[in-house]
């Protein structure tokens, strides 16, 4: 059974809504430790003044916002306390906006919502309203002494929470030196209809199962077999292909090579199939104990 993150209640208007919220989504990746090249130990990491060379031990810490080269303003603990944002177990509700207006870059997390006890009607209630209405909540909320704005929505008969990142948070493109002039670039009738041609050619419903971090895959196997006792050759890198000089001449040989394959190009097969189950004491078990913990 999967623990609650978080717990309190939705505000909408007048009706408050008790609800729990569970992660929805559990990150993978390979994760070393660093270790003395000579005995294999496992190295500690130690806090030391580069000024006297001494250990600085936890309690002497302080925080310190440079505000120009090697220069600090100190900010003690008890000061940042009482700046924390109130401490309410409510996610307000402060508007209703449009899906299409939310541009993805904003969002950071996921995260299931589920009713608490005693609200189960309220949930549904808010549920409903919200699928007849195809609005997206925004609102704010606490949670681990930061103030997040979120995003709350209907999907598959359930409520998700999105938080989001902040309007100054986002870095605007027309800081990007290589986008100027862009907009006096213009490609030919020709062009479009053949790139157009190519997106169409690689169009299929999109299915999350069918891709696969294949680089964490490879590690975890190289991981086990040389736990296994295997030696392991290095295969030297494949050349990368040659650049095609003509823009039209790449585009109508993409077009030629998907429908030459009868579908997109190196399309991941959908997984299917369930995955035996690691192994005890190999890495993948490894890692998936990680993930659930």
């Amino acid at each position: 059974m999967p623990r609650a993150i978080w717990s309190g209640a939705i505000s909408f208007g007048l009706v408050n809504v008790p609800i729990k919220l569970y992660s929805a989504t559990s990150p993978k990746t390979v994760r070393f430790h660093q270790l003395h090249a000579r005995d294999g130990v496992r190295i500690q990491q130690k806090r030391v003044c580069p000024a006297d060379g001494e250990e600085v031990a936890y309690d002497d810490l302080v925080k310190g916002f440079e505000i120009a080269p090697d220069r600090y303003v100190i900010v003690r603990q008890d000061e940042l306390d009482a700046l924390d944002p109130r401490h309410t177990k409510t996610i307000d509700i402060e508007a209703f906006v449009e899906l299409a207006d939310i541009d993805p870059v904003y969002y950071e997390s996921a995260y299931h919502v589920a009713p608490a006890t005693g609200g189960a009607k309220p949930y549904a209630l808010l549920l409903s309203a919200m699928e007849q209405a195809g609005k997206v909540a925004i609102g704010r909320f606490v949670l681990r002494t930061r103030q997040q704005l979120c995003a709350l929505r209907p999907a598959d008969g359930v409520l998700m929470l999105s938080t989001m990142l902040y309007g100054d948070e986002v870095n605007a493109p027309d800081r990007l030196d290589e986008l100027e002039g862009l907009d006096e670039v213009e490609a030919n009738a020709r062009e479009v209809a053949m790139a157009g041609q190519l997106i169409e050619s690689l169009s299929v419903p999109f299915d999350p199962t069918a891709y696969r971090d294949e680089y964490r895959e490879r590690v975890l196997d190289l991981i086990d077999r040389k736990a296994a006792g295997e030696e392991v050759a290095v295969q030297p890198a494949a050349a990368a292909p040659a650049p095609v000089p003509d823009l039209m001449a790449a585009l109508e040989a993409s077009v030629a090579a998907v429908r030459a394959n009868g579908g997109p190009a190196d399309a991941p097969a959908p997984a299917r199939k369930r995955r035996a189950k690691a192994p005890a004491g190999s890495a993948r078990a490894s890692v998936r104990a990680k993930t659930r913990g």
